[in-house]
């Protein structure tokens, strides 16, 4: 949990010390019947023992802008253990330390930092009903830390969302596979072209051969008779063929 000490500090070095010790005492008492907290604005219904009626205390600060919350949900989403501790509704340790290096405070430090009205219009301000509010509100940042980050203009459901897509976004950029090889024009045996070379020339088929006697086969059967053809075949035969 951020520390709390110097937020309530800030308000304590007014030297207004009866009226914080009544208010630190009416908060314990259960005198702050309703605390809201929205974008920079605290809200509480206060009825001391001594009140005939309830008074309305407020408690305003500035909401952080979009650029700024920006800055502080990239430096936490960086950090996994951040995220893990936020998601599992706790306050990080440290936490802190992001917003500082983001150049803001999670809790106002400073009085100028912070807007008082109380409706019971006493004076000094702040009143003791304001004082009980701030107890108050410090306690409920003890049970739901997310309150913090509402009155600075974050609800809890923004918040968590916005770290989830972020850290998914991270876990995407660290998983870099590797690029696939072009695929190959010619799978298998590859192209033909690259077995026999540029230059190269595939061997020619061998001529068939052919046989002697073919020759009769073309020829119109002769005015003496078919049988002539037959009898000249045997020595068609016998010449010697080309290799």
């Amino acid at each position: 949990m951020t520390d709390l000490q110097p937020f309530l500090g800030t308000f304590e070095s007014l030297r207004l010390t009866s009226t914080f010790s009544r208010g630190r005492r009416d908060a314990r008492n259960g005198y702050v019947r309703s605390l809201t907290i929205s974008s920079s604005l605290v809200v509480a219904r206060v009825r001391g023992p001594e009140d005939r009626a309830a008074f309305r205390a407020r408690i305003a600060v500035r909401a952080f802008g979009a650029a700024e919350w920006a800055r502080v949900e990239d430096a936490l989403a960086a950090q996994a253990r951040f995220v893990a501790d936020l998601l599992d509704g706790r306050m990080p340790a440290g936490i802190d330390r992001i917003f500082t290096e983001a150049g803001l405070t999670l809790l106002p430090l400073s009085l100028d930092d912070v807007a008082m009205d109380c409706t019971c219009e006493r004076w000094p301000m702040p009143c003791v009903h304001l004082a009980a509010t701030l107890y108050e509100l410090a306690r409920s940042f003890d049970t739901d830390p997310f309150g913090v980050f509402a009155w600075r203009g974050r609800t809890r459901e923004e918040l968590l969302d916005r770290l989830r897509r972020l850290r998914g976004a991270v876990a995407v950029a660290a998983f870099d596979p590797p690029a696939e090889p072009p695929p190959s024009a010619s799978p298998g045996l590859g192209d033909p072209a690259d077995f026999w070379g540029t230059d190269a020339v595939p061997p020619a088929a061998p001529p068939a051969r052919t046989r002697p006697d073919v020759l009769l086969d073309q020829l119109d059967p002769p005015p003496l008779g078919d049988d002539l053809i037959e009898k000249l075949r045997p020595a068609y035969l016998a010449l010697p063929v080309d290799e």
